[in-house]
């Protein structure tokens, strides 16, 4: 097999290392394998859409998800260094309302898998990330909610080292007591 599976916090979110493979000229790995993402995951996904995304230092994108049309995603970075984060939004789950965080760049070439019913979000450590997801689903305006990225109830630990430059509607994210939650 060409990648490893690493096990976080919440069992479902994985992060994936691939196999590297390099010499004096450079690198070469699989960056997605059907068959062995699968194998990996325990379970068959179809990715409908790529996204590609860059942000600057201190940018925080997030926390994201679609309460309806849920998507999964597979995330990477393919330039600079992230703090890529899940939190478990299914109310049924017993891991509900906790989160996971992990550093994603493009030196350690590590992806994570968040499945659907997760919110997602990065905090942007380099000068500049360039930040590739696939999605299970397409992204859907009315359905997209965003939870406040520093809710004390979740208690992410952000690795802040200045404060952290927000979208409008990112800064309108709901407080995990009031947002919606996948039944």
């Amino acid at each position: 097999m060409k990648i490893s599976i690493i096990a976080t916090s919440l069992p479902e979110v994985k992060i994936v290392e691939p196999k590297v493979f390099g010499d004096e000229r450079g690198f070469f790995f699989e960056s997605f394998n059907e068959q062995e993402f699968a194998q990996a995951i325990g379970e068959q996904v179809k990715f409908v859409q790529d996204n590609h995304s860059r942000s600057t230092k201190n940018v925080l994108r997030g926390l994201h998800y679609q309460i309806q049309r849920a998507q999964g995603k597979l995330v990477r970075v393919i330039a600079g260094e992230v703090f890529d984060v899940a939190v478990d939004m299914r109310r049924s789950s017993p891991n509900f309302g906790r989160w996971t965080g992990h550093r994603l760049s493009a030196d350690n070439k590590r992806q994570m898998w968040i499945p659907p019913g997760f919110a997602h979000g990065f905090f942007v450590l380099s000068e500049a990330a360039d930040f590739l997801y696939k999605t299970t689903d397409y992204w859907f305006a009315e359905h997209e909610r965003c939870v406040a990225w520093n809710d004390p109830e979740i208690g992410i630990d952000w690795p802040l080292d200045a404060p952290p430059i927000l979208a409008t509607k990112d800064a309108a994210g709901k407080r995990f007591a009031d947002a919606e939650a996948y039944d």
